[in-house]
């Protein structure tokens, strides 16, 4: 009979800590997903400095008499530009654990949900417009956005690999959406100003 060797128990590996294990989750979890976040953010930053540049060719369409229009329309396309920047620039981070990543993109879930919701009744009570495309574009869509941001948080706070995807689809539906609705406050601005001159 053969007898297997035992080790005292000061020789057996010890587990590594829990918040170990959480950190190099988020950091593998991540690696796969470090190009797109580079793009997806790089996208966000230039996109939003693109809109300053609008904003300030159409200068003259920022009046007092338009202050509602602007933080109904406008204001709301920085908000998630800036969201889709900052979660991408620290889903680069290589150092977060889960679930001080998770909370993050809770944070951020919450405020643009909070802001995204008031957009929407503005939009749908506003004489602005009545096109079903901007109730959508202006409300309803970054409202889903935030919503999947939401559930992303909780799924990566649960360490499942589902809130990456989920992290990843709401972060190109907002820069999307925000997208068309630059592209719509560009061209909108350029018509007043024509009709204006």
């Amino acid at each position: 009979m053969v007898r297997h060797a035992v080790f005292p128990t000061c020789f057996k590996p010890k587990p590594a800590p829990s918040s170990r294990i959480t950190e190099m989750w988020a950091v593998e979890a991540l690696k796969e997903w470090h190009d797109f976040y580079v793009l997806v953010g790089t996208a966000g930053a230039t996109l939003l400095a693109l809109l300053f540049v609008a904003v300030s060719l159409g200068a003259g369409y920022l009046t007092e008499e338009r202050q509602s229009a602007t933080r109904t329309f406008m204001s709301p396309v920085v908000v998630h530009f800036t969201s889709v920047f900052f979660l991408s620039a620290v889903a680069l981070f290589p150092w977060q654990q889960a679930k001080f990543f998770a909370a993050l993109i809770g944070a951020t879930a919450l405020i643009g949900a909070i802001i995204s919701t008031y957009i929407t009744v503005q939009v749908v009570r506003t004489d602005m417009t009545n096109y079903m495309q901007d109730y959508l574009a202006y409300g309803l869509l970054p409202d889903l956005a935030y919503l999947a941001l939401l559930v992303a948080a909780v799924s990566i706070y649960l360490e499942k690999d589902f809130g990456l995807n989920a992290l990843a689809g709401a972060l190109l539906l907002l820069a999307i959406v925000n997208i068309r609705n630059a592209w719509d406050l560009t061209l909108t601005m350029a018509r007043r100003r024509r009709r204006e001159d």
